[in-house]
């Protein structure tokens, strides 16, 4: 029983989901239980995590666990029962339903963009199966290099999911290379030529993502009544090409700057025009036997010879199948070196064991679908009549549906690109109920954008040394990227400002972390940023100003309103105990994931 309790803890932990949170040996050192060390951390300069004692076992958690038991279930049962035939406003909403295959229930597919996703679920895992066993095959017949197939086969599925518009995409392409390589001598004046196109793009496809072929030469006429692809909106899955265009001319600018400049050319010569010997690096790296993998940070900046910064390898960077429509996203660098380079995480236990969390992910997704319809009650809003509590609920079951449309489809393009070799960064590694800061949050959300976010925008604009401008910088990017509109800039600035409480409420705090009644104030302040990041998520994606109206005058007009109000800080107080301890749980064994 205890050894399948391990496998099962195993199976669960973040190590498990993504190789790169595995600490190392020399990353176990740093964490300890023994704060005198901590402190002669700071002046012996090796850093050192102080870490707590268990709570899992003691009566305060036991606590904890008896309300859990009794919370969540009331939680599945109000939903469920707004959900019901039996509520009032079930008629509203009956029509958006469809037939479902659990237990004669119907199925709530009224969300666009994951009904889009679920019902070519079966093409993709067959283009999935294609694309892997044909790259297999054709490698080993006719010892092609792994990246020529993804030129090759890259081009093709561009077309075939853009038709015509790749001809768009594939200008946009041909520009970006340019000036990166015609100014490639001038870093400063092509990094800013890159960005200023890149985010003009954006601007250039909102406006003119349809404008005729003809205006442009009357004899391209005949791709205006062309093959316009699986999907035709090329424009929306644009934005990731996006971040693989700037990843490439970032790395190339930083490679030939370093190649150009005398002091850095003498020691790299020898890899202008021929492999390097990752042995002899200086980069981080992890011995296999005879040969050297370099770990994720050593990848980013691994000196490649500058001929693997050609044009077949941009376009096969760019048009990589298994991660071309949404990601996760990999940086130019890493990508060139895992093509070379197969990394000690890619194993047939790592897959499988991936492959079933996918598979629990999808059917739990299922299972909410079919038994909280939750999509189809927001776009009616029919909730007339409903409790303070149900509405929450309503609200809360819609952010984890948003969560789960998001993962699924990330996790089922990174364990094709596991499935190629490709060791790509989860995006998700946190579920959604399991926040407590809008901070950490932010890290675990879509973390290779993250990741992405801090090496391109992040870093060289200063980093924490800069902390509220960069900010500024990286919310504005990311609010843009997302969608030219307004209110979504405004979004963005506003999240800086709603970041800025929590970040001098934790400096000031964080003196007093030894204190008995820290860990309980960072609770208090952990329950105040999920009221206040959830009324955010229902306003914008969930209830809206009509819906969050409602839900904020009946729990705070009613006497039932205030009743749940009261329980529910509870409950959220017992939850951030939880999540803390989690972290400390994790810690204790050597990772800490900051968020």
């Amino acid at each position: 029983m205890a050894k399948l309790m391990q496998d099962v803890e195993r199976f669960l932990s973040v190590e498990s989901l993504d190789s790169r949170l595995k600490p190392s040996n020399e990353r176990k050192k740093q964490f300890t239980k023994d704060a005198k060390r901590e402190e002669s951390s700071k002046t012996s300069g090796k850093p050192v995590i102080l870490t707590q004692p268990s709570r899992w076992k003691t009566w305060e958690f036991r606590f904890y666990y008896l309300a859990f038991t009794i919370v969540v279930p009331l939680m599945f049962k109000a939903v469920m029962k707004a959900s019901s035939e039996s509520n009032i406003n079930y008629p509203k909403y009956q029509g958006m339903l469809s037939k479902g295959w659990i237990f004669g229930r119907k199925v709530d597919n009224s969300d666009s963009q994951y009904r889009f996703f679920r019902d070519n679920l079966p093409l993709l895992a067959g283009l999935m199966l294609l694309h892997t066993i044909l790259k297999r095959v054709v490698l080993h017949v006719t010892k092609l290099p792994k990246l020529t197939f993804d030129f090759g086969f890259g081009l093709l599925f561009l077309y075939a999911a853009h038709g015509v518009n790749a001809v768009r995409i594939i200008l946009h392409l041909l520009a970006m290379y340019s000036i990166g390589h015609i100014f490639k001598n001038n870093r400063k004046l092509a990094t800013f030529l890159s960005w200023t196109y890149g985010i003009g793009a954006l601007f250039i496809n909102d406006r003119f993502r349809n404008y005729p072929f003809a205006n442009f030469l009357g004899c391209l006429s005949f791709l205006d009544t062309g093959y316009k692809g699986i999907i035709p909106r090329w424009d929306v899955f644009f934005n990731f090409t996006l971040l693989r265009m700037l990843s490439y001319n970032m790395d190339f600018l930083e490679r030939w700057n370093a190649l150009s400049t005398p002091q850095s050319a003498a020691s790299d010569n020898e890899t202008l025009h021929s492999r390097p010997n990752w042995s002899a690096s200086s980069v981080a790296s992890t011995e296999l036997g005879q040969s050297v993998i370099l770990d994720e940070r050593a990848r980013l900046v691994a000196p490649h010879p500058i001929q693997d910064y050609r044009f077949t390898n941009y376009i096969a960077y760019i048009t990589y199948t298994p991660l071309f429509i949404a990601g996760p996203i990999i940086t130019f660098n890493d990508y060139i070196y895992q093509s070379l380079h197969t990394l000690p995480s890619i194993n047939k236990r790592q897959i499988i064991s991936y492959a079933l969390r996918l598979v629990i992910c999808v059917l739990s997704m299922e299972f909410v679908l079919h038994y909280a319809y939750v999509v189809a009650i927001s776009k009616r809003k029919a909730w007339t009549g409903d409790t303070p509590f149900q509405i929450s609920m309503i609200g809360l079951f819609n952010l984890n549906i948003i969560w789960l449309k998001l993962l699924i489809p990330w996790r089922l393009f990174r364990l094709w690109a596991l499935l190629d070799e490709i060791d790509t960064p989860e995006n998700m590694i946190r579920c959604v109920d399991n926040n407590y800061s809008a901070l950490a949050f932010w890290r675990a959300w879509h973390r290779s954008y993250n990741k992405w976010v801090v090496r391109y925008i992040y870093i060289p604009l200063g980093g924490s040394n800069n902390r509220i401008l960069t900010s500024l910088a990286v919310f504005s990017f990311v609010a843009i990227w997302h969608d030219i509109q307004l209110k979504l800039l405004l979004w963005g600035w506003l999240v800086v400002i709603f970041l800025l409480p929590e970040m001098f409420a934790t400096q000031f705090f964080n003196r007093y972390r030894s204190k008995k009644w820290y860990r309980h104030l960072c609770a208090i302040g952990g329950v105040i940023n999920i009221w206040m990041m959830m009324i955010a998520n229902l306003f914008g994606f969930c209830l809206g100003p009509d819906g969050t109206k409602q839900f904020l005058n009946d729990m705070f007009g009613t006497s039932e309103g205030i009743v749940f109000a009261i329980g529910a800080r509870w409950a959220l107080f017992i939850a951030v105990q939880v999540m803390f301890e989690q972290r400390e749980h994790e810690k204790r064994q050597g990772i800490n994931l900051k968020c």
